[in-house]
């Protein structure tokens, strides 16, 4: 029998042949850290060790907590840079570039093949690239930062086929809406998702970056594409060098198979409080919303702004709405800007935030207040998640969130203003 993508890759990072079921301890490519750099440092001073095993795989990006929204965050911030110095680390981004798993993607410092661990549980956002990525906590970290290596179980795969094509203004964000909605939130448990199907030549890399971030939604470990032209067109246009092509093999034996046929797919969102609790847009339109929230490791990126602006041009968001826009990094920020969506947005209306993670995890910038409602398109709408545990989130894609800020309600995007 053949192996699957993840099988492949834990093998070849082994020197062994290894399948699914097996445990491993492994080498890491890349450690990627943001302001849980702070803990994973403490513990390893905690133990004696005052060096990282390699400063060059070592990446620190602070996102969570930009601008310091506090004393204690600044003085966390000032530790973190005193750290990086000390511990000679060749990849930090400080507070100015963005939001980590954009800024990883787009400085190259993630390719096919690579295994990469990071402490943000949205780190599978790298298998968009066909990287086996997955987010550790700061005890697992301060071990890898200490000997580059972690133990590993190789997950089983499912695979997901997406079939046909996206209708106008259905997105990979509904997509991955109506894959939570029809199999639940755990269909992927400890599992490594390969993305197949015909679908997969239209998907753009922010696309597919949307995708294998949401996987972990699905309670998976990794959320995997094959390398392809559109892969090897993104690594060029970032000047990287282009692999062979990287997928299972034929014969490769996977757990479980799911499809979605995109063709038949309308713009969907998650209710309150679950990313499974998925409804049709226009099942649920006309609820009112004081927030709008675009922004996020989802989707922040310039592909979600362009279809927020296409919407938002020469409108006005609604009185009765705050419409916050969060750039995932410092270049996308750049490119809006020299595109002209941030006047449109501006224009319309949009509050401009600074590049970072913002009030998606309840940090800053635009939390909630009891009672209020807020349709965003960020990853997660737990109680609490973004304020108050009275508020409710609504989670849709970028197009169905610039809709509904002009209507002040959840409004279909295909719906004309």
């Amino acid at each position: 029998m053949g192996q699957t993508m993840t099988e492949k890759l834990f093998s070849a990072k082994a020197g062994k042949t290894v399948k699914a079921g097996e445990y491993v301890v492994l080498p890491v490519d890349r450690a990627m850290c943001h302001e849980g750099f702070l803990l994973s440092c403490a513990k390893l001073i905690t133990s004696g060790i005052t060096k990282v095993w390699d400063p060059e795989k070592v990446v620190v990006i602070m996102d969570h907590y930009v601008p310091s929204p506090n004393v204690n965050m600044a003085e966390g911030h000032a530790k973190i840079r005193k750290m990086v110095k000390q511990c000679g680390i060749t990849h930090y981004y400080g507070e100015r570039e963005g939001i980590c798993h954009q800024v990883m993607v787009e400085k190259g410092l993630v390719k096919p093949g690579d295994l990469v661990v990071g402490t943000d549980s949205h780190t599978c956002t790298y298998g968009g690239l066909a990287a086996a990525a997955a987010g550790i906590g700061t005890s697992e970290m301060a071990y890898v930062l200490a000997t580059g290596e972690l133990w590993f179980q190789v997950p089983h795969s499912v695979r997901v086929n997406l079939k046909g094509s996206l209708p106008d203004r259905v997105t990979s964000k509904d997509v991955s809406l109506a894959l939570a909605g029809r199999f639940g939130a755990e269909f992927g448990q400890y599992r490594a998702i390969e993305y197949t199907g015909e679908l997969l030549k239209d998907l753009s890399m922010d696309s597919r970056l949307v995708l294998s971030n949401m996987s972990v939604e699905f309670g998976a470990k990794f959320g995997l594409f094959p390398v392809d032209d559109v892969t090897r067109g993104f690594l060029r246009s970032i000047g990287t060098e282009c692999p062979e092509a990287f997928a299972s093999d034929g014969d490769a034996g996977f757990l479980n198979e799911y499809e979605i046929d995109a063709s038949d797919l309308e713009p969907m969102a998650a209710l309150p409080h679950t990313v499974d609790n998925v409804k049709p847009v226009r099942e649920i339109a006309g609820e009112r919303i004081d927030q709008a929230l675009l922004g996020s490791c989802t989707n922040g990126r310039i592909e979600d702004l362009r279809a927020a602006s296409e919407i938002l041009k020469g409108r006005q968001v609604s009185p009765s709405v705050r419409m916050y826009v969060y750039p995932a990094s410092r270049n996308t920020f750049r490119r809006a800007m020299d595109e002209g969506i941030i006047q449109i947005l501006s224009e319309a209306g949009a509050i401009i935030c600074p590049p970072s993670c913002g009030p998606c995890f309840g940090s800053q910038g635009g939390l909630l207040a009891s009672g209020e409602t807020c349709i965003s398109s960020t990853n997660r709408n737990f109680k609490g998640r973004m304020g108050s545990s009275d508020a409710r989130v609504y989670l849709a894609s970028p197009a169905t969130v610039a809709m509904s800020a002009i209507h002040g309600r959840i409004t279909d995007p295909r719906e004309e203003v």
